[in-house]
């Protein structure tokens, strides 16, 4: 006989449990403790087996038969309704643990697999590790547009428009990496692509005026700090590159009897390898600062330890004691310093470019010039490198 919630109610309380069934292997076991506890028994490959849909009333009649229906109908199918529930019950874990600072581990896992620069791999963990904090204990398929958008507005309110449209991005690879492993349904920064305000493009802060440039020269042969600080800028200047090459420049990057420095694929910003024909003057200051020792790597090392790079601010730093304000000069504006002489002086706009690195956006036109340009750089170079002490001469 069927079942109803007034028999379940009134169901005594005997010394031993007993049972009451309601059809299709359905039953209540009811305990010497009172609780009553959903129980259906069925066939499996021939053997008895047991199946639990929890206690009533928490499952009330009407739920436990659809559990019931549903279990006779995977045992139809030939499955096993009480495996399947353990593997629902660890799907449903395992989507519990999985949180967003989880996946974003395995993010900067990835990441620095695939050997991103220095400084990118850094901003990517300080994405990760302090402005997403707020999400780091969140399972990652709950995390909605809408809590992404708070984050990414507060950021943007403290004047980082920069900072908030790049998390955005670290934020973007990490929910497309949740996605791809069946962690997450969607990309839920996508949605709100277009709800950031723009970025303010400033340029670098560079001298541009020879004379100038000649003042600003003369004060960094008398400046009085660390050598290695005043050496490594001059060098930045002389091969016109990036700050982060030169603090990086390793011993096993220079071929002396060459005259190059190669800097590999890894420390660029573009992502490939970038080879510079080092002038007169820079091979002078690569060769000076080369420490014999075995497990030196780097050219121009830190000042509390030859195996450790020199700071990030190293440069502005020594820049700003010598005088000039973030607003008159910065290390990254010595590129366009070079390049706006240059250019005034009449030099191939194409071979300044391949100088400095800079990704031409035909792959054709990219490779031919590599291969052409190169006995004008050459030139360039050396050129570049008497300019510089030209306008460190003239008074």
């Amino acid at each position: 006989m069927a079942l109803s919630d007034v028999k379940i109610r009134k169901a005594e309380i005997r010394d031993k449990p007993y049972k009451l069934t309601d059809g299709g292997g359905l039953f209540v076991l009811v305990k010497p403790n009172g609780s009553k506890l959903w129980q259906q028994k069925y066939r499996h490959l021939g053997k008895e087996r047991l199946l639990s849909h929890g206690r009533y009333p928490d499952v009330t009649l009407a739920q436990a038969r659809k559990k019931r229906d549903e279990a006779r109908m995977q045992v139809a199918n030939g499955d096993d309704p009480a495996v399947q529930k353990r593997l629902d019950q660890i799907e449903a874990e395992t989507q519990s643990r999985t949180t967003f600072h989880l996946v974003a581990e395995e993010y900067l896992q990835m990441a620095y697999d695939r050997e991103l620069a220095d400084g990118t791999m850094r901003k990517k963990i300080w994405h990760v590790e302090t402005l997403a904090a707020p999400l780091h204990n969140r399972p990652i398929k709950e995390i909605t547009s809408a809590e992404i958008l708070h984050l990414l507005k507060k950021v943007e309110a403290s004047g980082r428009r920069e900072t908030a449209k790049k998390l955005r991005g670290t934020l973007s690879g990490i929910f497309r990496l949740a996605v791809v492993t069946l962690r997450a349904e969607n990309d839920p920064t996508y949605a709100i692509k277009g709800a950031l305000l723009p970025v303010k493009v400033t340029n670098r802060a560079a001298i541009t005026d020879e004379k100038v440039f000649g003042q600003f020269l003369r004060g960094l042969d008398v400046y009085t700090g660390a050598g290695v600080i005043k050496d490594a800028l001059l060098f930045q200047i002389l091969t016109m590159t990036r700050p982060g090459e030169v603090r990086g420049a390793k011993q096993s990057e220079f071929d002396l009897e060459q005259e190059t420095w190669s800097i590999p694929a890894g420390r660029t910003k573009m992502r490939r390898d970038h080879i510079i024909p080092l002038s007169n003057q820079a091979l002078v200051l690569a060769k000076r600062n080369w420490i014999d020792i075995e497990g030196v790597e780097l050219i121009f090392p830190s000042l509390n330890s030859n195996r450790k790079w020199l700071s990030e601010n190293a440069f502005n730093s020594a820049i700003r004691r010598m005088g000039y304000t973030k607003e008159e000069v910065t290390a990254h504006g010595f590129r366009a310093t070079a390049s706006t002489i240059l250019n005034t002086r009449g030099y191939d706009p194409d071979v300044i470019e391949a100088a400095l690195a800079h990704q031409d956006k035909n792959a054709i036109r990219r490779t031919y010039n590599r291969a052409t340009y190169w006995e004008r750089r050459l030139t360039l170079m050396q050129d570049w490198a008497n300019f510089v002490d030209a306008f460190r001469e003239d008074s």
